[in-house]
């Protein structure tokens, strides 16, 4: 992994150098995407001053490459600006040499349509060359170009760093003026731009100074091999010596070009297409196209047990707890005329879980306080009015108030059989009640445990001191408040 530089912008790899500093691949951990980082390499007060100039511009254009953030980190500064990756205009040249009047005249215009966005701002480039006219990697596609590196550029107005009798710039690519020491201004980029056409067309560098003496000498001179004439006559309003008779802005100079345009020939049917390639390279180890990779894939969770419920944290950090767990339901047991489900074969209660250290064989622990349910014998026949609580007690049945038969007896459940014809008769048999001491249910909730007895009337308050201590204690205080009140008397 690379250095990360204030917390937030990851150095990869080195994809380019200037004057003023490295650029780097970076990977932004905050915005979550790849980006280039230009980091100062000189902190003397003019490189620091042009660094605040330089990330301080903002301008959003498809064509024009501005910082976008910025960070600090002790003694280093950084800006970053969008990755583009297909290299500069120079590369492209180094690929193919002289390029088509067509695909120069399309990369012509997506500059001067960012220059005039720049110039819109009040800024002056002041090095406008291939090496800092970046290309996006298209492929085959339409090129898609983006002006950079606006580290010496300033606004109309500013005090200028620059010394005395000394130009800034790039040698080759400067305007007549500027060698003059006139003052920065927008016509001076656009003779650097047909200076930049010239190489696009011809593939190599042109000779400035010799070209501005023959415009001097001569006027403006007749087309160069391999550059169509209405193409020409727009280069050469862009490269005329004397600033006024220059185009005056960017816009005016794209509106010839496309006025040009639509004069050039056809592209020839064998025209090899230019191809823009992804001039930074693969990423290195370590790294993808979503950011960092993780050293080792974090291994699965383990459940600890089956059926295992872990806690979740809630919206307010707190965690839930577990549900309670679910008792298990009785198997349905078939309906009998006799009262064999009243036994406790018939209906077992769940048993308690046994405590740790207890054989299987004994008995589960019955809580205390409660007493096992008594089960009457000799009771046959239909369920009576315990298994079906609140049922009405027809007149006239055993078991009724005032009814014959053994005391305590329940009224019977089932309807009449004349009402309900659909249902069997079945007789109802009295069942004697348990005592009124027995709990009907088995008590399965945990009891409060017992308060501690008091021990005599005192439990819970603490003596005093026994009078032997507290007698001569009174007394002695009794003295000292004697004593002071005769001393205050006296004084």
């Amino acid at each position: 992994m690379g250095e990360v530089f204030a917390g937030r912008y990851e150095l990869i790899d080195p994809v380019g150098r200037g004057g003023a500093g490295a650029v780097w691949r970076a990977w932004d951990h905050r915005r979550r995407r790849y980006v280039a980082a230009k980091v100062l390499q000189q902190s003397d007060a003019h490189a620091l001053l042009r660094f605040v100039r330089e990330q301080a511009l903002r301008i959003d254009h498809p064509h024009v490459l501005a910082p976008a953030s910025w960070a600090a980190d002790d003694d280093k500064v950084l800006f970053t600006m969008d990755l583009v990756t297909g290299g500069s205009l120079a590369h492209v040249i180094g690929d193919y040499g002289p390029l088509p009047p067509r695909f120069v005249c399309t990369l012509l215009d997506q500059l001067l349509s960012g220059l005039a966005a720049v110039h819109a701002e009040g800024v002056v480039h002041r090095d406008i060359k291939p090496a800092n006219i970046l290309l996006e990697a298209t492929g085959t596609r339409r090129p898609h170009l983006r002006l950079s590196d606006f580290g010496i550029s300033m606004r109309k107005g500013e005090p200028r760093l620059t010394e005395t009798n000394y130009v800034v710039g790039t040698p080759g690519y400067f305007a007549p003026e500027q060698m003059m020491g006139a003052e920065p201004d927008f016509p001076a980029d656009l003779f650097a731009v047909g200076l930049v056409a010239l190489y696009l067309l011809q593939g190599q560098k042109p000779d400035s100074r010799a070209l501005i003496e023959h415009f001097a000498a001569h006027g403006t001179p007749g087309a160069p091999q391999g550059v169509p004439e209405p193409l020409w006559q727009v280069l050469a309003g862009l490269l005329q010596p004397d600033p006024g008779a220059r185009f005056r802005t960017a816009t005016g100079a794209r509106k010839a070009l496309t006025a040009a345009v639509e004069l050039l020939p056809a592209p020839a049917a064998d025209e090899e297409p230019v191809e823009v390639f992804d001039q930074i390279g693969p990423l290195p180890a370590g790294f993808g196209p979503e950011g960092p990779l993780r050293p080792s894939a974090e291994p699965e969770a383990q459940p600890s047990m089956a059926g295992a419920w872990s806690p979740a944290p809630s919206e307010t950090g707190s965690f839930h707890l577990a549900p309670p767990p679910r008792q298990p339901s009785p198997a349905p047991q078939p309906t009998s005329q006799s009262a064999s489900h009243l036994r406790p074969e018939a209906h077992p209660r769940p048993e308690a879980p046994l405590p740790p250290g207890t054989p299987p064989s004994a008995p589960a622990p019955v809580p205390s306080g409660t007493a096992p349910h008594p089960v009457p014998s000799g009771a046959t026949g239909a369920p009576s009015s315990l298994d079906a609580p609140g049922a009405p007690s027809a007149p006239g049945a055993p078991g009724a108030t005032g009814a014959t038969g053994a005391p305590g007896a329940v009224p019977a459940a089932w309807p009449d059989p004349a009402a309900a014809p659909g249902l069997p008769h079945v007789p109802t048999v009295a069942v004697p009640h348990p005592p009124a001491s027995t709990p009907l249910t088995r008590q399965y909730t945990g009891q409060a445990p017992p308060a501690p007895a008091q021990r005599g009337p005192l439990a819970g308050k603490r003596p005093g001191p026994p009078p032997k201590v507290t007698v001569p204690v009174l007394f002695v205080a009794l003295i000292c408040f004697a004593v002071g009140i005769w001393a205050l008397t006296q004084a």
